[in-house]
């Protein structure tokens, strides 16, 4: 094992990542499969990080405990009866020993606070007794959230082999106040609930924000004008700008994975058709014609395709279409009204909610719309949007009565469902890209 010495590690992390030594073995410790309820996550001992600050390096290793807790696919030996309750990334473990914990992969790493925060990892396979992944991380001392999220997506994605999500933010309706007259502001957190920011003030609604591909824009829609009307919020500089006048209403607004242009709806003499519009530009291209609600509008990941929500046929169903509009073929089969479809970041399935039976369902399916499969069923649950890895995804639950939404996370097996916490009720969460 060719270990390098943590300085040289730094060295090479000042660029903000880098790998500290060669990987190890190349196969994932955690197949992730769809096979059903017999999945058994893997225990893995994560010492506290080593760290100038004891206490500094002690609430960074807790973060990432719990990130990859709440992943549902590991299972965190328990600190205390750890044979080294902290870690050292210069030494190759005593891999007997921690085979004794039960744990199959161990977590090693340091974290200071030298002007700006610097931190390294190892991860090891303690059965084969090798590396799995080491990397070494810096930032401002303003973001050492980030860095313990990044620690978790290298931990995550050595051991399973998918991408990470722990290093992104999710944008939601916050709701305060009675039930009667609940104040919806737009509100800003990292996906584990920290760092939240209130980006509008209430005074009117806000509703259906959405990410650029880049994270620093958002589109929504707002009653500023009156009128629902669709804008884009810079998140760096706090402006906002109306897209244009198009319509009585523009709604439901969704960037292309290019990040170009915006895919909306726009109502006008009581039919409802949807709307492609490059940035900056007034000219809207008409992606859909006739009296019948198209809305909900969603790109594949190579911008290729558009699925959508629309009551054509009778009934609210999922259609999906080229980008450029015409042929719209619908490929949702099953009873019930169906809406808010969203295209994974994987390409390989859609998310949506379905009505039926008196209940709500939060499912995916495949874009030929084959293989239907319900996640969730709830009194209310609704707004799939997906993680970057397309393996997990968040949505709201409102329980009626006095009670208000609430946001969850489940994965696409329907395991590991839990409430995400926020301050206020909360709706319509939409998932970033990764931020690194």
């Amino acid at each position: 094992m060719n270990l390098i010495t943590r300085r040289t590690a730094l060295k090479l992390g000042a660029a903000g990542v880098a790998t500290l030594a060669a990987a190890g073995p190349a196969a994932a410790l955690v197949k992730i499969t769809v096979t059903g309820g017999d999945f058994v996550p893997l225990p893995i001992a994560v010492p506290d990080f080593a760290s100038s600050d004891p206490a500094f390096g002690r609430e960074v290793t807790e973060i990432v405990r719990a990130n990859l807790k709440r992943s549902g696919l590991f299972s965190i030996i328990d600190p205390a009866s750890l044979p080294q309750q902290v870690g050292d990334i210069n030494a190759a473990p005593a891999f007997e020993s921690w085979r004794g914990t039960g744990a199959d992969a161990l977590v090693m790493g340091q974290v200071d606070r030298l002007g700006q925060v610097e931190s390294s990892v190892r991860v090891w396979d303690t059965q084969a007794a090798a590396q799995v992944v080491g990397k070494s991380y810096a930032t401002d001392s303003s973001s050492y959230r980030r860095i313990a999220h990044q620690v978790s997506d290298a931990i995550y994605t050595s051991l399973t082999g998918e991408g990470g999500y722990f290093d992104t933010r999710i944008v939601y309706v916050s709701e305060s106040g009675p039930k009667a007259n609940r104040v919806k502001r737009l509100a800003i957190m990292d996906q584990d609930g920290a760092n939240v920011q209130y980006l509008t003030q209430g005074k009117t609604l806000a509703l259906t924000p959405r990410f650029s591909p880049s994270s620093q824009m958002l589109s929504y829609m707002s009653f500023d004008d009156g009128n629902p009307q669709v804008y884009l919020l810079d998140l760096a500089s706090g402006q906002q700008q109306r897209i244009g006048s198009f319509g009585e209403m523009t709604f439901s607004p969704r960037f292309s994975p290019d990040g170009r242009s915006v895919v909306f709806s726009v109502e006008q003499g009581g039919a409802t058709n949807l709307y492609s519009l490059p940035i900056g530009s007034q000219q809207p291209q008409q992606l859909t014609s006739g009296a019948a609600i198209d809305t909900g509008a969603s790109y594949s990941p190579d911008g290729a395709r558009i699925v959508f929500e629309s009551d054509r046929g009778g009934s609210q169903q999922i259609y999906m279409m080229g980008a450029s509009g015409g042929g719209a073929q619908r490929i949702s089969y099953g009873d019930g009204a169906y809406s808010t479809p969203v295209w994974s970041p994987k390409g390989d399935l859609i998310a949506f909610t379905k009505q039926q039976g008196g209940q709500f369902h939060i499912g995916t399916m495949q874009p030929d719309g084959s293989g239907e499969r319900v996640l969730v069923s709830s009194y209310h649950a609704e707004g799939p949007t997906w993680a970057p890895n397309g393996r997990v995804m968040m949505f709201f639950k409102d329980p009626g009565g006095n009670d208000g939404p609430r946001l969850y996370s489940v994965d696409i097996w329907g395991r590991n469902e839990q409430q995400i916490s926020t301050e206020t009720f909360a709706s319509d969460p939409a998932w970033s890209p990764l931020l690194t």
